[in-house]
């Protein structure tokens, strides 16, 4: 055991003496050091609720025959932070949180960890800790919100978001907006749709690094807390059996993952996210794999924003294993990988056969290739990134003129000034991991153009990313960024820009002489941060590479 190396022996009398003003007996001491990640906090509302995870999973730990610490770490809540300055901390969050988590078991050698995440950041940041520290680990999120109800109708904070460019357009009362300001967010938990948080929490069961039911399981429900003790159970048969996760996170377990999140319908930044946790993993993960298993795997849910259905109707109908379920009757799926159930994936979805058309079926789906695309062109030489499922059928294919913006700001003031009309591409740039710094998603100028009715005419292109609850023509991740003298940063007004969604093209229909004269008359931009974003825009990587910091 790891903690043998703080308690074992004559040398380690004065660490005992510590354990023991912790109020620890002996035989505490004597048990496995289980590490108790608690990403509690009274600002994020999915993540409010966690101290009563965090007592359950200690008491399955104690049940078990385990010694639980709880510590903590930071979580930001990405719709308060949308929009403004905040934002650049979003995904810089994620390297804090795994940093920090190493930082605490190296520190104090614990023999294993159950991760407590909710939210956007903290679950993929607390899997990349997990695989980078390879001690027996197992995740259990705080659970999904329970979707709002006004006048009958199932809503959620994409209705909010989307009432302001729908009150901007006039085709909402300021009433109504604050009747959905009111309802749309009832509960504690991850926002209720298949947004960023959720779709993580989901791929934490499809990586085998979760129990079945903890991307689904509301947060309200008991059985989020009977999951939570079963978590704590669990660890202590990995820390038995010294199973880690670098035997759960292989290739094949990333490809399952791949599979799952294209059926899924997930949000665009699990390329971000799951290409990170490969890395952390020592296992390669580029667009043109996402691409390739997008091609060939059918889209079998359409949740929020894709859809009219969420988190709690997924559960309803089976959840992730029912999900899985289905792929493997396409042979999909590689059956052979181990989770931290303890049994393989083809034993933990064996007889979970879906409940309702929430999920469709295998021979049926919604459509033959994955919820996401990969975009490349003269535009995105290094690719870009498309929630395909969340697109209406006339934007799949398009060719628009450019209004080009420096920032997000400056677009969205356009967008509600009526600056934008039918047939224009917005282009919003320096906003990559480098040139935001941080790479903020952008959820108000989506959710301005589709509350404003011209989701079917205008698109959004950006070196920035998108939150999991945009829907429409928005395409992220641009990369090389404009920060680092990709093409996006010599796009001018008017220029002709080619979408295709179907053959994976993005094409800035500009010569290459007229853009290599732009590049020796236009001077990039850079930023002048200091701090923690300083830092980050210094050691950042390009978003093709999950945006993760430079060896």
């Amino acid at each position: 055991m790891n903690s043998q190396n703080v308690k074992l022996g004559m040398q380690k009398a004065p660490h005992r003496s510590l354990l023991k003003a912790l109020g620890l007996t002996d035989k505490e001491i004597e048990k496995p050091f289980i590490g108790v990640v608690n990403s509690f906090n009274e600002v994020v509302p999915g993540h409010i609720h966690l101290r009563d995870i965090a007592e359950a999973v200690k008491k399955g730990i104690l049940m078990e025959g385990g010694t639980p610490f709880e510590f903590p770490t930071i979580a930001v809540c990405d719709g308060i932070a949308m929009n403004h300055e905040g934002m650049r901390y979003s995904l810089a969050s994620r390297e804090i949180i795994a940093d920090s988590i190493e930082i605490m078991v190296k520190a104090h050698a614990f023999d294993g960890i159950v991760l407590i995440p909710n939210c956007d950041k903290v679950v993929p940041g607390m899997m990349m800790a997990a695989a980078r520290l390879d001690i027996p680990a197992i995740v259990v999120s705080g659970g999904p919100m329970l979707a709002g109800k006004v006048k009958g109708k199932a809503e959620d904070l994409t209705s909010v978001f989307e009432g302001v460019g729908a009150v901007t357009g006039k085709t909402m009362s300021q009433d109504e907006l604050d009747c959905l300001e009111e309802n749309a967010c009832p509960t504690c938990g991850s926002c209720s749709g298949m947004f960023t948080a959720n779709s993580m929490n989901c791929m934490s069961e499809a990586l085998g690094l979760a129990l079945p039911g903890n991307g689904t399981v509301p947060a309200v429900y008991a059985q989020r807390k009977r999951l939570a003790k079963e978590a704590g159970m669990a660890i202590m048969k990995l820390v038995r059996e010294d199973i880690r996760p670098s035997q759960i996170l292989t290739e094949k377990t990333f490809e399952n993952a791949l599979v799952v999140d294209m059926a899924l319908g997930c949000s665009t930044n699990t390329v971000l996210h799951l290409t990170a946790i490969a890395n952390e993993a020592g296992v390669k993960i580029d667009l043109d794999k996402i691409n390739n298993i997008s091609s060939k795997t059918p889209n079998l849910c359409r949740l929020r924003p894709a859809g009219p259905y969420h988190m709690e109707d997924l559960d309803a109908a089976g959840g992730i294993s029912a999900v899985m379920n289905e792929l493997s009757k396409a042979n999909l799926l590689n059956m052979q990988e181990l989770t931290v159930s303890g049994e393989t994936v083809g034993e933990k979805i064996s007889g979970c056969e879906k409940k309702y058309d929430v999920i469709a079926a295998i021979d049926k789906p919604y459509s033959s290739t994955g919820g996401i695309a990969v975009l490349k062109g003269t535009l995105a030489p290094d690719g870009g990134v498309v929630k395909k499922s969340a697109v209406v059928d006339e934007m799949l294919v398009s060719k628009g003129r450019a209004k080009v913006f420096d920032c997000e700001e400056d677009a969205v003031s356009a967008i509600f000034s009526g600056k934008i009309q039918k047939g224009d591409t917005v282009v919003i740039r320096y906003e990559g991991p480098k040139g935001g710094p941080g790479m903020r998603e952008m959820l108000s100028p989506t959710s301005a153009i589709a509350g404003m009715g011209l989701d079917k005419d205008v698109s959004l292109i950006t070196d920035g990313r998108f939150s999991g609850a945009t829907r429409g023509a928005a395409i992220g991740h641009v990369s090389p960024e404009a920060a680092e003298g990709g093409p996006i940063a010599y796009i001018m007004d008017g220029d002709e820009i080619e979408i295709d969604m179907l053959k994976g093209v993005l094409n800035l229909l500009v010569s290459e002489s007229e853009l290599e004269e732009r590049k020796n008359k236009i001077q990039l931009k850079g930023n002048s941060y200091g701090g923690y974003l300083g830092r980050y825009a210094k050691l950042v990587s390009s978003a093709s590479e999950g945006a993760v910091f430079k060896k």
